[in-house]
């Protein structure tokens, strides 16, 4: 338990899914909470599994899907350099140069690797984003997934630290 926070839920997944308003354009939605900012709560992350739509097998050309879950607001997909990204996942085909639909697939980390960490994360605002891009494909693609975790409540100063964090480095 990270110091400053005492646990308040036990633990619980939420569940998300976002699909582009077109194909090949970025799209983000953003998932409640339900957090009560009077009562200084927060989402401790311990867990994110992003589960991208696979990518068109297109012969001759690159196709990918692209995912991040962050803790604010962003422009395009990002991944954790930067400080608002909790996981991404991307999946590719790399075809580029095969005449044929013999292509080779690559995937990104979609799990938060096992660890001995406490959290992967504090979500001190009351909800997270979802982001999805796809290139190169024919129809709309997407990302399914979980966030794992738990609420608690922090002490002022902790939570007010959180918050300004969060927010400023949006």
């Amino acid at each position: 338990m990270p110091t400053g926070l005492k646990q308040s839920s036990s633990v619980v997944s939420i569940g998300f899914s976002v699909t582009e308003s077109a194909a090949n354009t970025f799209t983000e939605t953003s998932v409640d909470l339900n957090l009560s900012p009077l009562d200084r709560e927060v989402f401790v992350v311990l867990a994110a599994n992003l589960d991208p739509f696979p990518p068109d097998a297109l012969a001759g050309v690159n196709t990918l899907v692209a995912t991040s879950l962050t803790t604010t607001s962003q422009a395009a997909v990002t991944n954790l350099s930067n400080s608002n990204c909790l996981a991404n996942a991307v999946n590719s085909i790399q075809a580029a140069g095969f005449a044929d639909s013999g292509v080779g697939f690559m995937t990104g980390a979609l799990e938060t690797p096992p660890a001995t960490l406490e959290y992967i994360g504090i979500i001190a605002t009351n909800d997270f984003f979802i982001q999805c891009a796809g290139l190169n494909n024919l129809g709309a693609k997407g990302v399914t997934g979980k966030l794992y975790g738990y609420r608690a409540t922090a002490s002022a100063d902790i939570f007010a630290s959180l918050v300004q964090s969060e927010v400023l480095s949006a």
